[in-house]
């Protein structure tokens, strides 16, 4: 098909691209080709992604205020933002690049601004060399046709790791009663991302537990919880309280530094505070925010369906907002943009927050942490 893709208004040059579009069993054939040479470009939102996709894609995503500046004109590196995938495309280490959405049967089914159609703009104004195709179906089809060839959300692991009987919440036993977490903490320690675990104070007191997940280094994310394993661990302690006064969002950029760099060594960070609730979730919002480049509901949702039970307070939730526009208003999310505190002059906002009501818990419920995959995915 061809497809008129013009430029900004300031720059009136039309010019035509044919896009030609290939079904489920072509792409698998390529994928199973001996020779490395395709590219998957995967236009869905970061969630949907997240929840499955096509081993080795890149999920191409880019904020509304990024899309508006640029004026269709946007770069390559907004679309490949890996530097080596960048430069192996530019390079011609790739003969084929495929672009997917949801479920589109035709390209011409796609938003003109949306994510797919810049970033076939792109790929024409930044010539490679390789082929640029469309899938047929998007992801839902090839995934219907093809289940092995895409990842499946896993739970956590290590939570079937069974309680140890010498350190229960109250027990004395391990120094575990310094920092009791509340009674309405329920389920284990979760994976936000593969290097990622979010949790409460008790999971953080439980050495054999950061063993079985292949923890290498903890965020304190309070002023009173101890840790509990210095001579094992790498710490990074947070000192916020969890009220309306504290100001975490001066903590972002080095939080968001010490996971990056944990990472960079292979290594796994487990973020907590007293009842993996408030502020240790707000840490993980922000690196999520930050390194994905998504907007806060888009976190906030990805991260409630793993812990179910996270609920940072308002200042928090409007720290948060200030960072996303940040965020969003950064081109390249360059690590180095502040992240001023809310001041007085904090704007009213309306977002889903509850901390749900249980029943008295088993000795065993941390151990039940199901992950339900998102109606919208």
């Amino acid at each position: 098909m061809y497809l008129d893709l013009s430029l900004p208004a300031r720059r009136p040059t039309m010019v035509i691209m044919e896009v030609p579009s290939i079904d489920c069993v072509a792409l698998r054939a390529l994928l199973d080709g001996d020779e490395p040479g395709c590219l998957v470009l995967d236009c869905r939102s970061f969630f949907s992604f997240s929840s499955s996709h096509i081993p080795g894609s890149t999920n191409v995503r880019f904020s509304t205020i990024v899309r508006r500046r640029a004026r269709g004109g946007l770069g390559l590196e907004h679309i490949v933002p890996n530097e080596d995938t960048r430069s192996g495309l530019l390079s011609g280490r790739y003969r084929t690049v495929v672009l997917l959405d949801e479920r589109s049967s035709d390209i011409a089914q796609t938003k003109k601004d949306g994510t797919l159609m810049l970033a076939v703009s792109a790929l024409y104004r930044n010539p490679c060399g390789a082929n640029v195709v469309f899938l047929k179906g998007g992801f839902d089809t090839f995934a219907s046709e093809f289940p092995d060839m895409c990842t499946k959300p896993a739970p956590p692991q290590g939570l079937s790791l069974p309680l140890s009987a010498s350190c229960h919440p109250d027990s004395a036993g391990s120094g575990c009663n310094t920092c009791t977490t509340p009674l309405y903490d329920q389920g284990g320690p979760v994976e936000i991302l593969p290097f990622l675990y979010l949790g409460s104070a008790y999971h953080a007191s439980r050495k054999d537990m950061l063993d079985m997940l292949g923890i290498t280094a903890l965020i304190n994310v309070s002023a009173n919880c101890p840790n509990h394993f210095e001579d094992h661990y790498q710490y990074k302690s947070i000192p916020v309280e969890d009220n309306h006064k504290a100001d975490i969002s001066s903590w972002f950029n080095e939080a968001i530094e010490f996971i990056d760099s944990v990472r960079n060594k292979g290594g796994r960070v487990f973020v907590h505070c007293q009842a993996g609730i408030s502020r240790s979730a707000t840490i993980c919002l922000a690196y999520l925010m930050r390194t994905n480049r998504v907007k806060l509901d888009e976190a906030f949702e990805f991260v409630k369906q793993r812990r179910s039970i996270i609920s940072p307070n308002f200042s928090f939730m409007g720290q948060l907002l200030q960072f996303e526009s940040q965020v969003l208003a950064s081109s390249k999310c360059s690590s180095e943009a502040g992240s001023p505190a809310l001041g007085k002059s904090s704007t009213v906002f309306n977002f889903p927050v509850s901390i749900p009501v249980h029943a008295a818990a088993s000795p065993l419920s941390f151990l039940h942490s199901p992950i339900t995959p998102s109606p919208t995915c």
